[in-house]
């Protein structure tokens, strides 16, 4: 019943709707915006004081070995992720998920982004239902099925972390 209820969740999830679906605070903290709700990479892209976005991107040099394996398993795979646009790690990590996920062709309808504010919350369900407690976090799903999760930093690095999962559970089939 569990496994039925969140496939459910990540189906109504997955298919997206073409209205914004996430509101904009401004943080008292630091005065940056703070995106809560589902959004996407370009939502981050466009936002003309998210500089660190395609800074980030744009530097990033994934190991082509590593990429290699990913472009050839990654699309196979969907993946959820929660991100604080006021948070330094995932100012670290999420545009490196933008560049991993362009060289591997990942179809970006298989991608759930949502932002959160400090106390983790996007407006809906979505951190409490998952167990989402800090941020980045990156799970990655077969189907309705969690593989495997990235949460707040890498081991290696988040490409060799993202193999890493798919290379585990590929061996357990």
């Amino acid at each position: 019943m569990k496994y039925l209820f969140l496939l459910a969740f990540l189906l109504l999830f997955l298919n997206g709707t073409a209205q914004k679906s996430y509101s904009v605070t401004k943080d008292s903290t630091t005065g940056q915006a703070i995106f809560r709700g589902r959004i996407t990479l370009d939502d981050l892209a466009q936002e003309p004081s998210f500089h660190w976005m395609a800074k980030g991107e744009k530097e990033y040099r994934p190991d082509s070995t590593i990429m290699a394996f990913l472009k050839a398993e990654l699309p196979k795979y969907s993946l959820v992720v929660f991100m604080g646009t006021w948070c330094d790690d995932s100012h670290y990590l999420i545009p490196k998920l933008a560049k991993i996920l362009k060289l591997t062709d990942f179809p970006m309808d298989k991608l759930v982004l949502y932002g959160v504010d400090r106390a983790k919350k996007t407006g809906g369900i979505e951190p409490e239902m998952l167990k989402v407690s800090l941020v980045p976090t990156f799970i990655l799903f077969q189907g309705h099925l969690e593989l495997g999760r990235i949460v707040e930093s890498v081991n290696r690095s988040l490409e060799a972390d993202l193999a890493r999962i798919i290379a585990l559970n590929q061996k357990s089939e």
